[in-house]
């Protein structure tokens, strides 16, 4: 903003005087005062526009953004769009605008790392990193697009409770995007300063997605809270549903319903390594399947090793990868960051397609425990489920890397943070095994990435068996094992009704850096069984609690915690939604 003083004046003159005379002087004169009236008429019209949307816009707003982590830019942002400014008149109208602005910046972030990717001398990694960015921004756009045809539905189209959960879970995975970009530029000296360049619009839609996120949460929040207290319906629509009623999502036809029902599961293709199916590779098979599809499309998968790469686009939805068996069927490869790949790039499978199915297979990731981050599953599809799976690696072998999913009876092993990512999962009933790491190594079974309070996101492990593989069994006391440390501050992982073994060391949990996250993060556990479980000797954290009430952990349930009545018994898979 400018503002223009009598003493201003008299400063710029006398500044202006000593490097002018005569005529010189006299036009520098005639200069200052031309931009004395163009600041004059900045202002004017700066006020002008400050005023161009009523009062009454005006407090709304303010109010919207008061429950936001970044309020100043909340109110700056909608305030920089005068004439959309005035027309807001709900809180709701207030999260569609910021949504709306942030998409313009999204695409803007978009362009600039294309542009980058033009540079000469890009390292290998480099180039990955910037393509990795490419593809999550490419997300964010779809997220916030739907996030905003979401809000138009709000609060009419299905019940407030899901509502709410499937806005935070649009605009959460939206901010975790902008971490995953910047992540893959964190390895060598190169690597970070070419992040600086694309670092400011990065955290820029973080933190618009974090004032969007807090705006919606505290919208959803008020209407369910005047729900309960008031036990009225909005517009003659029930608000909340019964957490463990099942409902059939609208895109299961009746077929498909007595497909899932009966246990009948009928291939649309077969992958068989020897040519006996239609197609050699599961790449081949995922390529050819229908895009955007609303019934599930089944990729029988028939015994034998894919070494491969394979990746589920997000066009590519409702796929289902069906195996002989998860000792039968292998899907390996072995790309790690040491040999010039991101984190984020390394998976053997990465599965972005929503509501994507896996049964009987192992996916895998040979790199080694030298390689450092090599990941053999990448889930990102929201509403997707993983059934008589394995997950084999050693450093982060599973990232759950957003929106949700869920995974029953499928075995985890692996080293360092070998669960890690920013979706909100639960796996249930599984085998969780620590891998025997490199000497001087210690095993983290989880590394949970919330980066905001206010994402829905998180790492439940309910009704599991947390033990060790056989080459770590005998030799556990040279190498600790814990249960998690917190990647990200705002680090949120649940053990519940799970059997732990004495692999795991009695504090149970373990610093990333220092004190960093201690604090902020929320680690639980709940009525867990076995020698790990002893909560006597757990870390003296802030952040960490023993839950003692069962509706406490409810909330923590499949049915409360991923919406799982509303999709799981679409999978045909086994599941359990409460305690």
């Amino acid at each position: 903003m400018v503002c223009v003083t009598m003493t201003n004046i008299k400063q710029g003159l006398a500044t202006i005087s000593h490097f002018f005379s005569g005529k010189n002087l006299l036009l520098a004169l005639c200069a200052t005062l031309l931009l004395v009236g163009a600041g004059v008429w900045s202002r004017k019209n700066a006020g002008n526009s400050a005023d161009s949307f009523s009062s009454h816009s005006h407090a709304i707003i303010k109010s919207a953004c008061s429950s936001t982590l970044y309020p100043q830019l909340c109110f700056s942002t909608i305030a920089s769009e005068p004439a959309l400014a005035q027309k807001v008149t709900t809180h709701k109208s207030v999260i569609e605008l910021s949504l709306n602005i942030t998409t313009g910046i999204v695409r803007r972030n978009y362009f600039t790392v294309e542009k980058l990717l033009t540079r000469e001398n890009l390292t290998k990694r480099q180039k990955i990193a910037l393509h990795d960015c490419l593809e999550t921004i490419d997300e964010t756009l779809d997220e916030l697009h739907k996030a905003m045809d979401e809000l138009r539905d709000y609060p009419f189209k299905k019940p407030v409770s899901l509502h709410a959960e499937d806005l935070k879970t649009l605009i959460s995975s939206a901010i975790t995007n902008q971490v995953t970009c910047l992540d893959g530029f964190s390895h060598d000296k190169a690597d970070k300063t070419l992040r600086k360049l694309v670092e400011g619009g990065q955290v820029h839609v973080e933190h618009l997605s974090s004032n969007a996120l807090a705006m919606t949460k505290n919208l959803t929040d008020s209407d369910i809270a005047n729900y309960h207290n008031n036990n009225i319906n909005m517009g003659g629509r029930k608000l909340l549903e019964d957490a463990n009623e099942i409902k059939w999502p609208h895109w299961i036809s009746a077929a498909d319903r007595h497909l899932l029902q009966t246990g009948t599961v009928n291939p649309d293709v077969v992958v068989a390594a020897d040519g006996t199916g239609n197609f050699r590779t599961v790449s081949a098979a995922v390529a050819a399947a229908p895009e955007m599809s609303s019934k599930r499309y089944v990729i029988k998968i028939k015994a034998g090793v894919y070494r491969e790469n394979v990746e589920v686009p997000k066009k590519k939805t409702n796929i289902m990868f069906l195996g002989d068996g998860r000792t039968n069927t292998i899907i390996t490869a072995s790309r790690n960051v040491v040999d010039g790949s991101t984190t984020f790039n390394s998976a053997t499978v990465a599965v972005v397609g929503e509501r994507f199915l896996g049964r009987d297979i192992t996916f895998e990731n040979t790199a080694g425990p030298s390689k450092h981050q090599a990941v053999a599953l990448r889930a990102g599809g929201d509403l997707s489920a993983f059934y008589l799976c394995n997950f084999l690696a050693y450093q982060d072998t599973l990232y759950v890397h957003s929106n949700r999913q869920f995974i029953v009876n499928c075995l985890i092993a692996g080293t360092v943070d070998f669960i890690f990512g920013n979706s909100a999962v639960v796996i249930q009933n599984s085998d969780i095994h620590a891998r025997r790491p490199n000497p001087g190594q210690e095993n983290m079974v989880t590394a949970q990435g919330r980066v905001d309070p206010n994402q829905n996101t998180g790492i439940v492990i309910q009704k599991c068996r947390i033990g060790a593989t056989k080459d770590l069994e005998a030799v556990k006391k040279s190498f600790p094992t814990f249960l998690g440390r917190p990647w990200k501050e705002y680090s949120r992982t649940v053990i519940m009704q799970s059997t732990i073994s004495d692999v795991i060391d009695p504090a149970g949990w373990h610093e990333w850096n220092g004190n960093f996250a201690l604090n902020t993060l929320f680690y639980a556990e709940y009525r867990n069984s076995g020698p790990g479980a002893d909560t006597s000797r757990r870390v003296k954290w802030r952040g960490f609690k023993v839950i003692t009430s069962a509706t406490e952990a409810n909330t923590f349930t499949p049915a409360n915690f991923i919406a799982g009545a509303t999709w799981l018994p679409s999978t045909g898979f086994p599941f359990s939604l409460g305690l």
